[in-house]
């Protein structure tokens, strides 16, 4: 027994670990930040504090990288303060063809986006000159085209050209049109493009703005009849989506393909515009195109 009192004993010691409940703690209070406090870009991975976002336009100040907006967002970009009159907001879609969960999905967009419809239209002012004005919500089944959205787009055209006033449409359809809708949807295609050529024949302008993404019907139609077309940078434009483009032609697709630098080279869109310097330029395009009358009431 006395042996044991005068053995080496181990260098060694034991380290219990820390209390579990102080790294929980701490684990809690990381999670108890909002999520959308902190917004990361998916083009370069820059965090940015979602205030800074917003009062830059939700323009990433890294890489200039152009967020998605809602309609309400934009028109308090391009409007002048209190100068928008919303027509035709009581429209609504109805599910003629009885397709499953469509008025959920209706329901659904109207409460995201507190519209009653995917477009929004009335008339409006920029820079004091007024113009008649549509945009369209991403965030509304996609952005996608019904036969309402085609009937307020189709009423706002014509009357511009009653009252003879400019038209600008900002799209954002990346739905293309409504399949839940079927031909109705499909109607107003050829229905939009019909407005926009006795908008023409009465001699008013037509300015239309792409913005991510812009694809489907609505880009086969309205949205790439403009006498300008603009578009915002590293939009997606197009009819088809790439993926299903080359995996039907079977071939490689160059690079940047249907972004709007690409469609600039091909001269599918006449210029590309910062969110920034939208409103600034559709205003110089709008004095520009002024008819006499009008144009000396705005310079007085």
């Amino acid at each position: 027994m006395l042996k044991d009192f005068f053995k080496t004993k181990p260098k060694y010691i034991t380290v219990k670990p820390e209390e579990t409940f102080e790294n929980k703690e701490l684990q809690v209070e990381r999670k108890e930040i909002p999520d959308w406090l902190w917004v990361k870009c998916e083009r370069c991975a820059q965090i940015t504090y979602h205030k800074d976002l917003e009062k830059n336009l939700k323009v990433c100040p890294k890489c200039e990288y152009h967020f998605r907006i809602t309609a309400k967002e934009r028109l308090a970009i391009l409007v002048d303060e209190g100068e928008f009159k919303e027509i035709h907001g009581d429209l609504q879609s109805v599910n003629a063809l009885n397709f499953p969960d469509y008025e959920q999905k209706i329901k659904k967009s109207q409460k995201n986006t507190e519209l009653t419809e995917g477009v929004i239209t009335g008339q409006a002012k920029m820079a004091g000159i007024p113009v008649m004005l549509g945009i369209i919500d991403f965030g509304f089944i996609g952005g996608s085209m019904g036969s309402v959205v085609g009937e307020k787009i189709s009423r706002l055209i014509e009357e511009a050209a009653e009252q003879q006033l400019p038209v600008i449409m900002v799209s954002a359809g990346g739905g293309g049109a409504r399949m839940q809708e079927g031909i109705y949807s499909l109607m107003q295609m050829a229905k939009t493009s019909q407005a926009l050529n006795r908008l023409a024949a009465s001699g008013c302008l037509y300015i239309s703005v792409l913005t991510d993404p812009t694809m489907g019907g609505i880009f086969a139609s309205f949205a790439s009849l403009g006498d300008i077309n603009i578009a915002e940078p590293d939009a997606l434009i197009g009819f088809a989506g790439p993926r299903v483009i080359q995996q039907t032609i079977r071939q490689t697709l160059p690079p940047g393909f249907q972004t709007s630098q690409f469609l600039l080279e091909h001269g599918v869109i006449d210029m590309i515009v910062s969110r920034h310097e939208m409103k600034a330029v559709l205003a110089r395009l709008l004095k520009f195109h002024q008819k006499g009358e009008r144009k000396e009431t705005a310079n007085e």
